[in-house]
């Protein structure tokens, strides 16, 4: 039996300190060397992911606030769904890693639409290219705020204008470096929000498979925890702020890695570390049925490493879990 011992230390002699050290606001320029200090190439995935298809990502939500107190780090993987985690446990630091250089564009498309956006309503008007309604209010519910959105059809104008917005605030504003192929995917991404509006699912433009989950974007927005709540980080004016916040201090951190891969946990454990910091919550998702026993046992042996809270979650598509049971289950890896 393969045992996992969690709380190693990457860096040789040093213990993680409970204080964290993590900066309040990185630069611009260190956000961008983080990222790629951080990343490895780009790599493949079957669907173009412009979406979650977690139906029940927002039900475990209560389960996680029990336990994941405000501050420290947030790991995790995928598009959209993270920002409903990151709002409701409250870091003082996300890094989103995906095996996609796509899904690292689409945070950044994210990035822009969020500093640009004043509230909730701006932000889906900018995302889907539709007009802002005059009577959303802040104090819409999620459902108020799509139903208003809902009688506007798409404007191509205001598509046009976003994707020149959107370029001049990472381009121009942030001096990112972004590639001609960056840019042109951010736009396609714009143009597929634009085209399906709230109504878009987890296929994105590709054609579905009719076995899979399609929920649209308005139902990941709008659906409830198991208490009958709306935790999405559209769900409410406040809960959106603290995401815009992040974003505007450049501490949501996009990274491309393989999970089963040679070692982008380990060297986001490496900068933690460095900075006294640890790992409140991982949001893994169903990234282990996509990897072999081998690259399980490797993603298994990063996570084991990774300096961490006692009291961190690992949270996967429909449960929250102490990280120690998920290594528990890690040690039966054969």
């Amino acid at each position: 039996m393969r045992r996992f011992r969690r709380g190693v230390s990457f860096l040789p002699g040093l213990r993680v300190s409970a204080e964290d050290e993590i900066p309040s606001r990185l630069t611009d320029k260190a956000f961008w060397q983080l990222i790629n200090d951080l990343s490895e190439p780009g790599g493949y995935f079957r669907s173009d992911n412009l979406l979650s298809n977690e139906v029940w990502l927002q039900y475990v939500i209560p389960d996680l606030m029990n336990v994941a107190k405000p501050g420290r780090v947030y790991l995790g993987v995928g598009p959209e769904q993270n920002f409903t985690y990151i709002a409701q446990s409250r870091p003082d630091i996300a890094f989103v890693i995906d095996i996609r250089r796509e899904n690292r564009n689409l945070h950044l498309l994210y990035k822009a639409l969020f500093e640009l956006s004043r509230d909730r309503a701006d932000f889906v008007s900018m995302l889907f290219s539709r007009l802002r309604p005059a009577d959303v209010t802040s104090r819409a519910s999620a459902d108020a705020l799509f139903d208003a959105f809902d009688q506007v059809p798409p404007s191509a104008a205001l598509l046009t204008q976003t994707v020149s917005l959107v370029r001049a605030k990472l381009a121009d504003n942030h001096g990112l470096p972004l590639t001609p192929e960056d840019l042109d995917y951010i736009q396609r991404a714009l143009q597929a929000f634009h085209d399906a509006g709230p109504a878009i699912d987890f296929w994105g433009s590709r054609k579905a498979d009719p076995r899979s989950l399609r929920p649209s974007y308005r139902k990941l927005m709008t659906m409830v925890d198991n208490s009958g709540q709306t935790r999405s980080f559209l769900s409410a004016e406040s809960v959106f702020a603290f995401v815009k916040d992040l974003q505007a201090r450049n501490l949501i951190v996009p990274v491309v890695g393989d999970f089963g891969g040679a070692g982008v946990i380990r060297r986001v454990g490496a900068y933690l570390a460095k900075h006294h910091a640890d790992v409140r919550t991982f949001y893994g998702s169903n990234v282990p049925v996509y990897l072999t026993v081998q690259q399980n046992r490797t993603y298994c042996g990063y996570l084991a490493a990774l300096p961490a809270s006692r009291r961190a979650s690992y949270v996967d598509n429909d449960s929250v879990r102490p990280l120690r049971a998920k290594l528990e289950e890690c040690s039966r890896i054969r």
